[in-house]
């Protein structure tokens, strides 16, 4: 056989992912627009006592500054009607601005948002406000799930507002610079359990070191990179992007592994471990695995990457 992106997504096919994590995204994405403002005010309070979430860098926000300079002047009204049009991903000049930052970037901006709802520049949530039963239940869910799977979801909640980017047409993606790679002194080898293969050790340290252009020398030209609950990313120009706007500062925790013969000379492996992210403190660690492909030439054809559904899914490496 030969090996194609969707043939190479079935690898290692029983390892559980966090369906929860899509299935409370979707619940979420049915409630009303003043309901998701509201549910992410009431976690955004609540998280805060349990996670620590990061401020962005001021390179970071950048790009946002006159967006959140014209939120910040407007009347507590027009306040709300801009965040409602966020989450109803309405056809406005602002909306289609947000829909063209990067995920780190409209992060940075509800963080933002969030701190001014504390100190009263920005309309908060009215005092004495109550959930609709279907909101409340979905706050529930966020509460029952483990923390790498709660900053997922709310991870998405925002990062998916804003106007359609498909219905854009040609548009400039804007993304905060990209960070140097770090210099060799202040780089840091791992090792894995059970795999010392040095195509997957590259694309860990490498990614640890923010030295993208490296790291996507470890693929074919048309080899793909899957993100949790996501297509894959095909083609390594679309690969780069990917890691530059969604990745930097990462820190990857690859604990053990295993590696097997597949068919026509290629080789699966399978990691699991954690991945910490500069948006949150050092404590929230989100359970993940990689599931790569390698070709007879131990270059990277796919690597999935799987938000686990819970810490006993860590040891689980079985085919």
């Amino acid at each position: 056989m030969s090996f194609t992106i969707d043939s190479a997504r079935n690898i290692f096919p029983g390892t559980l992912s966090a369906d929860a994590v899509p299935a409370i995204s979707a619940r979420f994405g049915q409630l009303s627009a003043e309901d998701q403002l509201a549910l992410i005010w009431f976690a955004y309070l609540e998280m805060g006592k349990t996670i620590t979430i990061a401020a962005p860098g001021a390179a970071s926000m950048q790009f946002a500054e006159s967006t959140l300079a014209q939120v910040k002047q407007m009347s507590y009204r027009e306040q709300t009607q801009f965040m409602c049009d966020l989450a109803n991903r309405a056809d406005t000049p602002l909306c289609r601005t947000y829909a063209t930052w990067s995920p780190n970037i409209k992060l940075g901006f509800w963080y933002q948002l969030g701190q001014w709802m504390e100190q009263g520049l920005v309309a908060p949530i009215p005092e004495g406000y109550r959930l609709s039963a279907n909101a409340a239940a979905v706050l529930q869910s966020i509460r029952n799930v483990e923390p790498g799977q709660q900053i997922t979801v709310l991870r998405n909640s925002v990062v998916d507002m804003g106007f359609d980017p498909a219905k854009l047409g040609t548009y400039n993606r804007v993304a905060e610079p990209v960070v140097a790679p770090k210099s060799d002194d202040q780089r840091r080898k791992v090792t894995i359990e059970g795999v010392d293969n040095p195509t997957v050790l590259s694309y860990m340290d490498n990614l640890n070191a923010n030295d993208f252009d490296a790291l996507v020398q470890l693929f074919t030209p048309d080899g793909a990179i899957q993100p949790p609950f996501q297509r894959p990313i095909v083609g390594k120009e679309a690969v780069l992007r990917f890691f530059r706007e969604e990745c930097q500062n990462l820190n990857l925790i690859p604990e053990r592994g295993v590696s097997e013969p597949a068919a026509d000379g290629y080789t699966q492996i399978k990691i699991t471990g954690k991945v910490q992210t500069p948006w949150f403190g050092g404590g929230v660690g989100m359970n993940i695995a990689w599931r790569f492909l390698l070709n007879p030439e131990n270059q990277i054809f796919f690597v999935a990457i799987d938000l686990l559904a819970s810490p006993k899914e860590l040891l689980n490496l079985i085919r």
